[in-house]
C-alpha cells in the first residue's frame, strides 16, 4: 500500500508518526512519575498536554521545511527525469531549487545530459532513414495521384487503416475522414456488406454503387481483397466525384490498425492504443449555463500520434451577440460568424468526428457543459469516456504545479504559435501536443490502461472544482 502514496505523503506520515510517538513518550514519562511521586495529577496533565502541542508544532514545522527543501525538489527532479526520458524534452533542472539535496541535482543532470546525447545520436540516425522513407513515400503519392481512383484500405473490421488524398476529398463530402473509423459511416452498411459477401465468396475483385450515408451522394466503386493481409481495397472512380485535382494527395494511414486484435473493454485497453478526439471551444463568456461556443477546434490521435488533415475549425453562431470582451480574447466577432452553423448543428459534426473516441480537453468540464447542455435538446449523447489534460498534469508532476495550458507547453517544450493562441483549433492542438507526450511519461509510472489512468487522476479531482 504504501509503495502507491506519494512520496510527499510519506514523508507527512513519517513525521507525524515521529510527532504521535513523541506524545506518547512525553505523557507516558509523565504518567510513571506522577504515580512515583504521588503528586497533584492535574499538574502534570497540564504538562502533558502542553507537551503534545509542542511537539506537534515542532514536527508540522520540520515537515514543511522538509516538504519545501526536500519532498518537492525531488519530485520535481524525477518529473523532469521523466520529461526528458520519455517525451524526449530538453528540460533544464533547476539546481537551486534542489540545493539542500547535495550533489543529487548535478548527478541527475549529468545522467540526464548523457541521456539526451545518445537519444540525439539515435535520433540523427531515426531521422536519415526517416527521410528515405519520406522520400519513397513522395515519389509513391506522385504515382497515386496520377491514377483516377481514389483509394481507401480497411481492415477486417471495416475500419479505415489509409486513404489517399482523392479518398479524402470523397469521404470529406460525408464527414471528416478519419482512419480507425468504420467505412459504414461514409457508405451505407448494406451496399459494402453486399459486395464484400460477393468479393469473399468468390476471392475476386467485385464492383459496386455506394451510396453515402449522409445526402444522395453515390459513388462507382470496386472492392478488391488484399492478397497478403485481412481486410480489403476500396477503390472509389473520382472520374464524377466532384473532386479538386489540383489539390495536395498525401497519404495517411497507420498499418496498425490493421493488426488490433479483439476490442477490450475500454478500461483494460494500453492508453497508447486508444483514439483520442481532442477539442476546445471558445465562448462568448464563462458560465457554461447561459453563454455559448464560438468556436470549434478538433484534432484527432490515433496510436499515439496526431493523424494530419483529420480537424475541425469551425465558428459557430451564438445566437446571441459576443461581447467585446471576449472577441478581445478569441478574436471572433459577431461578423464573423453571422453565416456560421449553429450550434446544434456544429455540436452534431463534432459528435460524429469523436465516433469511438475518447475525448479530451484542458478542463474538460467546463467545455462539455456547452455540449451536453444543447445536446439534450438536439438528442446529442455525450456518454464518451473522458481524459482531462489539467489532471494528467497533476498526475505526472504533483498537484502543488501550475497546471494552465501555458504551464503544461512550457514544461513540455510545445511552443502554440501566437495567431492561434487563443483559438480553439490552436488550443486543441497544443492539447494533443502534450498529451502525445505525457502518454509515454505515464505508461513509464506503471499507469499502462484507461482504467489506471482515470483511477489516478480521480485523486485530484478537487482541482477542476477549483477551476470552475
Amino acid at each position: 500500500m504504501l509503495t502507491k502514496l506519494s512520496l510527499r505523503l510519506r514523508i507527512f506520515l513519517f513525521f507525524l508518526f515521529l510527532a504521535l510517538a513523541g506524545i506518547a513518550i512525553v505523557t507516558g514519562a509523565l504518567y510513571i512519575g506522577h504515580r512515583r511521586t504521588g503528586g497533584d495529577p492535574s499538574g502534570y496533565i497540564f504538562s502533558a498536554i502542553l507537551s503534545g502541542f509542542g511537539l506537534l508544532g515542532v514536527s508540522a514545522g520540520i515537515w514543511l521545511l522538509f516538504d519545501e527543501n526536500v519532498a518537492k525538489p525531488i519530485e520535481r527532479l524525477a518529473a523532469a527525469m521523466r520529461t526528458r526520458a520519455h517525451a524526449g524534452v530538453d528540460v533544464a533542472l533547476n539546481e537551486n531549487e534542489a540545493r539542500y539535496l547535495g550533489d543529487l541535482a548535478p548527478a541527475t543532470q549529468a545522467v540526464t545530459g548523457q541521456l539526451s546525447q545518445s537519444t540525439m545520436d539515435a535520433a540523427e540516425a531515426v531521422a536519415s532513414e526517416t527521410a528515405r522513407l519520406a522520400a519513397e513515400k513522395e515519389r509513391l503519392t506522385a504515382l497515386l495521384t496520377e491514377i483516377p481512383m481514389a483509394m481507401v484500405l480497411v481492415n477486417a473490421a471495416h475500419q479505415i487503416t489509409l486513404y489517399d488524398g482523392q479518398a479524402a476529398q470523397i469521404l470529406g463530402q460525408v464527414h471528416v475522414p478519419r482512419l480507425n473509423a468504420s467505412i459504414f459511416e461514409y457508405f451505407r452498411e448494406e451496399d459494402v456488406m453486399l459486395a464484400h459477401a460477393e468479393m469473399h465468396s468468390s476471392g475476386a475483385e467485385v464492383s459496386l454503387t455506394a451510396r453515402g450515408t449522409q445526402g444522395r451522394l453515390t459513388f462507382d466503386a470496386r472492392l478488391k481483397p488484399l492478397a497478403h493481409a485481412p481486410g480489403y481495397m476500396l477503390l472509389i472512380d473520382d472520374t464524377h466525384a466532384s473532386i479538386d485535382a489540383d489539390a495536395a494527395r498525401p497519404l495517411i494511414y497507420d498499418f496498425d490498425l490493421g493488426e488490433q486484435a479483439s476490442e477490450h473493454a475500454i478500461e483494460d485497453t494500453p492508453i497508447d492504443a486508444l483514439t483520442y478526439m481532442v477539442f476546445d471551444t471558445e465562448t462568448t463568456g464563462l458560465q457554461p449555463n447561459k453563454d455559448e461556443i464560438v468556436q470549434i477546434g478538433a484534432v484527432r490521435v490515433v496510436n499515439g500520434r496526431i493523424i494530419p488533415g483529420e480537424c475541425i475549425d469551425q465558428l459557430v453562431n451564438p445566437g446571441m451577440p459576443i461581447p467585446p470582451a471576449s472577441t478581445k480574447v478569441h478574436k471572433v466577432s459577431d461578423a464573423m460568424v453571422a453565416d456560421a452553423p449553429d450550434i446544434h448543428l456544429a455540436a452534431g459534426h463534432l459528435h460524429t468526428f469523436s465516433q469511438n473516441s475518447v475525448i479530451v480537453a484542458h478542463n474538460a468540464p467546463f467545455d462539455m457543459a456547452f455540449l451536453r447542455r444543447h445536446g439534450k435538446r438536439s438528442g446529442l449523447d455525450w456518454t464518451h469516456p473522458i481524459l482531462d489534460t489539467v489532471l494528467l498534469s497533476a498526475v505526472l508532476f504533483g498537484a502543488s504545479e501550475t497546471h494552465t495550458l501555458d504551464a503544461l507547453c512550457d514544461r513540455l517544450g510545445v511552443t502554440i504559435p501566437e495567431e492561434l493562441r487563443h483559438t480553439a483549433l490552436g488550443d486543441a492542438q497544443a492539447t494533443a501536443e502534450v498529451l502525445c507526450l505525457m502518454l509515454p511519461m505515464l505508461a513509464s509510472r506503471g499507469f499502462k490502461n484507461f482504467g489506471q489512468v482515470i483511477s489516478q487522476t480521480r485523486k485530484h479531482g478537487r482541482l477542476l472544482q477549483d477551476l470552475n
